[in-house]
């Protein structure tokens, strides 16, 4: 089997997974006739007698399938995430241990869709060591997190078929926040408008940007301990908007953040050791609580209780404020209590 004769495309974004299961068929079917050589099945295949059951018995079927009146087929199954009890993927590890050699075969490890799955469980140790065992290729479609997620953007835009200058792509980033993904139609879009080899500036790029995408959690706590209220109120905007976060959602967190602070409050910590020890988290949170451990009198750490406290009462009817004012005036005074 050849690297590209079997591939498990695995990945948390949808967009992003299209994107990839798309660009492996064009490789694999080339030059030949789409209409024969291709066949995609997904979870509704897949249904049995019981159509709450799943059966990978037809995706095995169509693999084993020989090509008519082409050079090969190209089988992709969808949904693979469906089949993540060991038993459930027997007959496909017993495939791939001696797969049709006229068959490239492009499995998507992806959550079901009806009913949905809630949760997507990991990769079966034994199906990765198939694919592998066959020759094939995992291809992780991702765009990470944290730094990794914005070297992503940044190189999806600096390898785009047009020019993006700096001010046009900084424009961008800011706007797509968190739904990064949305660059792959975006490019798309600028590049059917534009051509190939365009260099586009922030006058260009500016009608066609769309809605705010959304922000991290962080983004707004990082912004109100800084007390830098312009910036919390358009990620607060972001969160509620594009982020769909509802306003209770939104307290829950503050009261969180608010709430690891009282716990550390007047305990001298003078490490990120014993924050990990006092609040059970690791790492780089450990090292943010401890730094704002450190910036927050207990005044401040004690009003800023108060003020989540009187807006949960306040969302939940004590007065006849909007939901978004009440958001908008306790994040305007989280900004405003005293640091050190």
């Amino acid at each position: 089997m050849g690297i590209e004769d079997v591939v498990l495309v695995a990945g948390d974004d949808s967009l992003l997974i299209a994107e990839t299961v798309s660009s492996c068929v064009g490789k694999a079917i080339g030059s030949q006739d789409r209409s024969l050589v291709l066949e995609e099945l997904d979870e509704n295949n897949y249904r049995t007698e019981k159509s709450s059951e799943f059966s990978v018995g037809p995706l095995i079927d169509a693999a084993q399938t020989p090509p008519f009146l082409t050079e090969s087929r190209v089988v992709v199954g969808r949904h693979i995430g469906r089949f993540g009890a060991k038993e459930q993927i027997e007959p496909l590890l017993e495939y791939l241990s001696s797969p049709l050699p006229t068959t490239t075969l492009i499995l998507v490890w992806e959550k079901g869709v009806e009913p949905a799955q809630q949760r997507l469980p990991a990769i079966p140790k034994s199906l990765a060591e198939a694919v592998e065992g066959a020759g094939g290729r995992i291809i992780s479609s991702t765009v990470g997190r944290g730094k990794d997620a914005n070297q992503w953007l940044e190189q999806r835009l600096s390898s785009a078929d047009i020019e993006i200058d700096k001010k046009a792509q900084t424009a961008i980033i800011n706007r797509l926040g968190q739904d990064r993904t949305r660059a792959i139609s975006l490019l798309s879009l600028l590049e059917s408008v534009f051509g190939s080899g365009a260099r586009v500036t922030i006058e260009d790029v500016a009608p066609y940007l769309g809605e705010e995408g959304d922000v991290a959690p962080w983004d707004l706590t990082d912004a109100i301990d800084q007390g830098s209220t312009v910036k919390a109120l358009e990620s607060l905007r972001r969160l509620q908007g594009a982020g769909g976060r509802h306003p209770l959602a939104i307290l829950s967190m503050l009261h969180n953040h608010y709430g690891q602070l009282l716990k550390l409050d007047g305990l001298e910590l003078t490490s990120e050791q014993q924050v990990s020890e006092a609040l059970g988290v690791k790492g780089f949170p450990a090292k943010k609580i401890f730094q704002r451990s450190r910036r927050f009198p207990s005044e401040s750490i004690k009003r800023g209780i108060s003020l989540v406290a009187a807006a949960d009462l306040d969302l939940k009817g004590k007065t006849g404020w909007p939901a978004e004012l009440v958001t908008e005036v306790l994040v305007a005074r989280l900004c405003s209590l005293p640091k050190r």
